[in-house]
């Protein structure tokens, strides 16, 4: 009926301007409202940012990201204007963790920038029924513990999505591989319940931030091996241990990521090796939609956080 209000039982679902795309995904798999926002820019580059929808005492959850600092702030921004508005609880969910790999100092001085972003997110204000924040697929499972106060976070494993894209991409003659023994127990978990032979290739250190493929763990010749990673950004592990796995009898080669960052033209430089048939990753990032190659496929993230939001 014309007027009617929303349920008070119906939450709202906002995003980032980066996350509008997978936002309408997660809204089409669940029972979510979309929250509406108006959104401008002065001519300095200030932001301004109103909600448009009525947002007290209504369950709300912001599906936003760190893929740039500026989408940090606006996570921020758009988090607390919701608190402050009268929101009675508040769901964050952070699909890509972009500041993960410096989850720890490796040399004197080195910010911790996991740590301080996620204390800038802890910052925003407590809704009176609680906050959280869902975190997809971490490259440290230890950033969660970042978060501080009353801002609960909750690590959701991606892992049903990828062992679904791995099944269809085939498994006859496949050994499941990743980039170096870091990523080995992740891999080893996947490896087994596919049923399927784990790899992993041994790296010696030759100075302060170069390494080289010294050894493959399993025997992959004539096999299909497919790639496991976290995530892609420049690629340079991938292809260091693709190649290794190619000079030891591979037939044939597929990556798969849970985060597609790409940046700038990684992806191209990846695929156009000619290493892998098929390049696999999730829309957890948004760059996985804009950057586009004939030997990408992207599976959505949308009905497991759909999910996730459901429990």
């Amino acid at each position: 009926m014309a007027g009617m209000a929303d349920p008070p039982a119906t939450r709202l679902l906002f995003s980032t301007t980066a996350y509008e795309p997978l936002a309408e995904r997660v809204q089409k798999a669940g029972t979510f409202q979309p929250g509406r926002l108006e959104r401008r820019t002065f001519p300095d580059g200030e932001r301004y940012v109103r909600l448009a929808s009525e947002v007290t005492a209504r369950d709300v959850i912001l599906l936003a990201g760190t893929v740039s600092d500026a989408d940090t702030l606006e996570t921020y921004d758009i988090a607390s204007g919701l608190v402050e508005n009268g929101a009675r609880s508040l769901t964050l969910v952070i699909p890509y963790f972009g500041y993960s790999t410096m989850e720890r100092a490796s040399h004197p001085g080195e910010v911790i920038t996991a740590k301080t972003r996620a204390r800038l997110l802890s910052s925003i204000p407590v809704a009176p029924a609680g906050s959280r924040v869902l975190l997809l697929d971490l490259h440290s499972e230890g950033v969660a513990h970042y978060f501080e106060g009353n801002l609960r976070p909750t690590h959701v494993s991606g892992k049903p999505v990828i062992l679904d894209a791995l099944r269809k991409v085939g498994l006859d003659d496949a050994v499941l591989a990743c980039t170096d023994a870091g990523r080995a127990k992740w891999v080893e978990s996947l490896a087994n319940d596919l049923q399927l032979t784990a790899s992993f290739v041994f790296k010696r250190r030759l100075g302060d931030r170069l390494t080289e493929v010294s050894a493959v763990s399993a025997q992959v010749e004539g096999k299909h091996v497919i790639i496991y990673d976290d995530m892609i950004r420049t690629g340079s592990s991938l292809l260091a241990a693709a190649r290794a796995y190619k000079d030891s009898g591979a037939r044939e080669m597929s990556a798969i990521t849970t985060h597609g960052v790409f940046p700038q033209d990684a992806l191209a430089r990846v695929a156009d090796t000619g290493l892998f048939e098929r390049i696999i990753c999730t829309d957890s990032h948004p760059r996985a939609l804009q950057a586009g190659h004939a030997r990408l496929q992207v599976v959505s993230v949308a009905g497991l956080l759909a999910s996730a939001l459901s429990g």
